[in-house]
């Protein structure tokens, strides 16, 4: 064969048509496990893998928006939710990727990127990225981002600010004892709700107490971990903010084994308003922030960039709302 290889070559010599060699060197689905193979075979027997990658990147072929996620869990779900509405009535698809920052470590996103970016996807929303700088050579957003300096588009919510609420609500109840149950460290919006929480004790006049602040990393183990030593001491906290929904059912989870009321013996108030924060038996009182629009938004964010225009804001805060329910209540007399 003379000249240079075409996706016709590659189609006639595979036995199928153009859109099945596009499909298959391009990850779609919708074809068979042994067309893909056999289409793979005749492409890098002609040599055309290379040529077919770079056209499809020039022309956005592939028609899908990736998006990363460290795990699948209720708020990347609901992002997914928000990602997945906007994409909805469009010409491209949604592949959500797991690249687990657990088994990968950080950095994973780099790496997933590569991966993915020109052959699989034409443009990626990470969500808690452990990094925000990327060489990729599509467009990329990141949803609530990493502490380190922000070269991509991203989209958070309110951290601060809904943290300085919570630990407001809680002062309004009476409490004084406040504990803090952080979350991952290396997110900027774990460490904006470490410092809401401590300007509203230093606005109520309360200084710090480090006892009462605790790692929780957003891990269950962690979290039950810190959850324990903080309610199981003499000197208890009599109410607690968690830095996500998830952790602070699982501190009302390690009170209730530690024989403790809630919210009679400790209030606890968290952040997300997840699903299950208004589902259990004793529904959170929490931080709503508006998860579906983060999603909403970063996709928006993405069109915007795959058509070439720069977008309006690079750095996204949406506000976020205190929503009580019954996991809080005003300190008991002698209490404190």
């Amino acid at each position: 064969m003379s000249g240079r290889t075409t996706i016709h070559d590659v189609a006639k010599a595979a036995g199928v048509s153009v859109s099945t060699v596009s499909k298959a060197v391009n990850g779609r689905y919708g074809i068979a496990d042994a067309t893909v193979t056999r289409v793979l075979d005749v492409v890098q027997r002609l040599g055309y893998e290379s040529s077919l990658v770079a056209s499809s990147m020039r022309a956005r072929r592939t028609g899908v928006i990736g998006v990363l996620l460290a795990d699948f869990e209720p708020f990347s779900a609901e992002i997914l939710k928000g990602v997945g509405a906007t994409v909805h009535d469009t010409a491209f698809d949604l592949l959500a990727y797991s690249g687990s920052r657990h088994r990968a470590g950080e950095g994973w996103e780099r790496r997933s990127l590569s991966r993915l970016s020109g052959t699989l996807i034409d443009a990626a929303i990470m969500v808690t990225p452990t990094v925000v700088g990327t060489s990729a050579d599509i467009p990329v957003v990141a949803i609530d981002p990493h502490t380190g300096r922000a070269d991509l588009p991203t989209v958070e919510s309110d951290s601060f600010g809904g943290a300085l609420t919570a630990t407001r609500h809680l002062l309004e109840l009476g409490h004084r004892r406040i504990s803090f149950l952080g979350g991952r460290p290396d997110l900027r919006s774990a460490g904006l709700r470490d410092a809401g929480y401590r300007r509203a004790l230093a606005d109520a006049g309360i200084a710090v107490d480090p006892e009462l602040i605790r790692a929780g990393r957003y891990e269950l183990g962690t979290t039950r971990d810190s959850a324990r030593i903080l309610l199981a001491g003499p000197s208890r906290p009599t109410a607690v903010f968690a830095a996500n929904d998830l952790s602070a059912i699982a501190v009302i989870e390690v009170a209730h084994e530690l024989g403790l009321r809630v919210p009679d013996d400790l209030s606890v108030i968290g952040f997300d308003d997840v699903p299950e924060a208004s589902r259990r038996a004793l529904p959170l009182t929490t931080i709503q922030q508006p998860m579906r629009r983060l999603g909403a938004v970063a996709a928006e964010m993405v069109f915007e960039l795959l058509e070439g225009r720069p977008v309006e804001e690079m750095h996204v805060t949406l506000p976020t709302r205190l929503v009580v329910r019954a996991t809080t209540a005003p300190l008991r007399p002698g209490a404190e």
